[in-house]
């Protein structure tokens, strides 16, 4: 009973928020729903239940039902709360030159060609947040507070490469900002604001790419940094498209893919040292994840892969999947309870969840497909998970991006092998470098061979003909029907099982 009243909470809550991010209901209508709900709850919860048994089984799915409707209406209750318009006295300006004071509350986002900055503007209750775009030249951080000008523009959707259609306004919406300018002028007032936890990890963070990028060259240095700190925006247009082209994009996406791969890998070391306990090799898994946690700053993508990872982790070293399948559910209750926008407009977070189910249940699944792997330092288990996880997002992926890429499997399977040994010594190397110089630079030439040879394949693949085509129009239903089936495969016994069974 309290296993179905777990899934009946969790799953009421994201469906009502699934469905509140598509259809506007009545804020009054909700409430309704929420009261009659909670009436039922309490009629079935209170009411006696009469022999015989079947009576009682009838009651107990009331229960269930009451409480599934009456978590449905908070969900959606509250992605109301945060669905709040955008401030009347910023509105009546957009399509205006205009002049603001405000503070840069994020890390400056240096692409190729300019800098991004979310610059928060105003007091309460009409404070908000506008994207700027400023030219190089000025060394922005997070915590300055800056005077700006320029005109106040509403965010519009744009067709990406692959021919789908983006929701940039929801995209930009999920983290509370309206409006963006476009290379503004903008003189800094002062410097040091912010949180000072924050200011402490950026320029921990700061300190750290220098030291690593003065003894590794680029485009080794960019790989290396979108490899350990999901650092990808300064990477030029032909190399993002390489990547593309090849399925390894998420390579360099801040996940909880990569760092999976890495603590798994830490704690199985450790696991193999003589006179230790076995949890010691958890610990020092959870500990990788912690570092790379502070070493991208603290933010938000960060602690949510992070959290994917630990429950990957757990999975995997105590072979409990269906307590780990609790946890990750809640953890993913809880994070879009923090945030409800991310259930459908953050693509990291859908991603980081598919990814991580599949890595918690395909991949043992699979595993016997791959006995002919030698299983030295753990190259089996890296090329089970990398398959099971690219099995999992590809459906996800050819909705929502379009993209189809023919030499992903192979490209990935000569890659990933290698990517916890890169990501090992470029963390070595950073880390020394802060020490002294002296001391990342053979850490630093070793992390340069292995950043050579993945870019390296990744070149070769990208360059073969017919290696990637898109897909603009990729149903929506088939991608369910797909995933249906991906869900039937690996619990249907259960879900079977977990219904039929008794009270």
């Amino acid at each position: 009973m309290r296993d179905k009243i777990f899934y009946a909470i969790c799953f009421g809550f994201i469906f009502g928020v699934f469905l509140r991010s598509f259809i506007f209901v009545n804020f009054y209508f909700t409430v309704l729903l929420g009261v009659v709900s909670f009436a039922l709850t309490l009629f079935f919860t209170l009411i006696r239940p009469r022999p015989p048994r079947a009576t009682e089984s009838n009651s107990k799915w009331g229960i269930i039902f009451s409480v599934f409707i009456l978590i449905f209406s908070l969900g959606m209750l509250r992605f109301h709360v945060v669905d709040k318009p955008a401030p009347y006295v910023f509105e009546s300006q957009v399509g205006n030159k205009i002049s603001f004071l405000g503070k840069i509350i994020d890390e400056p986002d240096i692409r190729e060609n300019n800098q991004k900055l979310i610059i928060e503007v105003g007091a309460s209750p009409t404070k908000t947040k506008i994207l700027a775009t400023v030219d190089f030249g000025t060394y922005f951080q997070y915590g300055d507070e800056v005077n700006f000008s320029g005109k106040l523009e509403k965010p519009r959707n744009f067709t990406t490469d692959q021919g789908k259609d983006f929701d940039y306004i929801n995209y930009l919406r999920k983290d509370g900002i309206f409006y963006v300018m476009n290379y503004v002028d903008i003189e800094i007032i002062s410097r040091g604001g912010g949180n000072k936890i924050k200011n402490t990890l950026f320029y921990i963070k700061d300190k750290f790419l220098n030291k690593m990028n003065l003894v590794i060259s680029r485009p080794e240095s960019l790989l290396m940094g979108g490899l350990i700190l999901g650092e990808r925006s300064s990477f030029d247009n032909e190399m993002r498209q390489k990547f593309i082209d090849t399925g390894t994009i998420h390579i360099v996406a801040l996940s909880g893919y990569n760092v999976t791969i890495v603590a798994e890998w830490i704690m199985k070391l450790f696991s193999q040292v003589p006179y230790v306990p076995k949890n010691f090799g958890i610990g020092m898994g959870i500990f990788a994840i912690l570092f790379f946690i502070l070493m991208t700053g603290g933010n938000s993508t960060a602690i949510r892969a992070g959290i994917m990872a630990t429950l990957v982790l757990v999975a995997r070293a105590t072979g409990r999947n269906y307590d780990v399948a609790r946890a990750l559910i809640f953890a993913g209750v809880g994070m879009i309870l923090l945030n409800p926008f991310i259930l459908v407009y953050d693509v990291s977070f859908q991603l980081s969840f598919i990814a991580t189910v599949a890595v918690i249940f395909l991949a043992p699944r699979i595993e016997k497909y791959f006995l002919w792997v030698p299983d030295y330092f753990k190259l089996r288990d890296i090329m089970t998970v990398t398959c099971s996880a690219y099995i999992f997002v590809l459906p996800f992926i050819l909705y929502k991006m379009g993209n189809l890429s023919l030499v992903a499997l192979p490209a990935n399977i000569l890659i990933l092998p290698f990517i916890p040994f890169t990501m090992l010594f470029g963390f070595l190397t950073g880390f020394v470098g802060l020490i002294w110089y002296g001391f990342g630079v053979p850490l630093g030439f070793i992390s340069y061979l292995f950043l050579h040879y993945e870019l390296s394949v990744i070149s070769f693949f990208s360059n073969l003909p017919f290696t990637s085509f898109s897909i603009p129009n990729f149903p929506l239903l088939l991608t369910i029907v797909i995933y249906i089936y991906f869900i039937y495969r690996l619990f249907g016994k259960s879900i079977k099982n977990f219904i039929i069974e008794p009270f």
